[in-house]
């Protein structure tokens, strides 16, 4: 991912100390969102002083777009593995059960790291939006790369439209962590993905 928040050029100490920081108040406001985590928080969670948080962000808006770049590399990251090498509906299919997985290991809490917060942020400021906009464009760009790999393949239809099918993945997907989240049950999530890979399925 094109990193869009500016860091300064740092030691290796300073990019392990600033990991650092990210991790704990990525942690924080995945918890208790990014109104309810403070910098007295997030000092005491990351064993810093405010000084420190301060030399390596101006403000608490940079930190959280940090945050935001974070959390769209883990939850990326976890599911690219799948959706980088389609070979076919077994990948679909294998994708699905990780994540349904994933959420299964964390007792369907929290939700989507990402997704809580684009609902928690999505009506800030315009860089703010922008970057959440750049982190949803790569996994839905993903989705999208894959129906084409399925065309390529021959298993889904050439006139099947690879944007349309990924933004309906994605909206799904989101959906249906949310609906877990709530229900604290995966069975939502599971009938979710699986109504999403039938439907790419109908371009078979």
């Amino acid at each position: 991912m094109t990193q869009t928040v500016p860091v300064r050029s740092l030691t290796a100490k300073g990019e392990r100390t600033r990991a650092k920081i990210v991790d704990a108040a990525a942690d924080l406001m995945f918890r208790d969102g990014v109104a309810g985590t403070t910098v007295e928080d997030l000092c005491a969670a990351a064993g810093v002083g405010r000084s420190q948080v301060y030399h390596y962000f101006d403000d608490k808006t940079e930190l959280v777009r940090a945050v935001i770049e974070r959390q769209a590399e883990l939850v990326f990251g976890g599911q690219e593995p799948h959706l980088a090498h389609v070979e076919g509906w077994e990948s679909w299919e294998a994708w699905r059960d990780f994540v349904v997985g994933t959420q299964r290991r964390a007792g369907c809490v929290g939700g989507c790291p990402l997704g809580s917060l684009a609902s928690e942020l999505a009506d800030e400021d315009e860089l703010t939006r922008g970057i959440l906009v750049l982190s949803f464009g790569r996994w839905e760009g993903a989705f999208r790369d894959g129906v084409r790999r399925m065309q390529d393949l021959g298993l889904v239809r050439a006139d099947a439209d690879p944007a349309g099918l990924a933004t309906t993945l994605l909206a799904t997907l989101q959906g249906g962590l949310l609906l877990c989240q709530v229900a604290k049950d995966v069975a939502p999530l599971e009938a979710a993905l699986n109504g999403a890979i039938g439907y790419l399925r109908s371009f078979a």
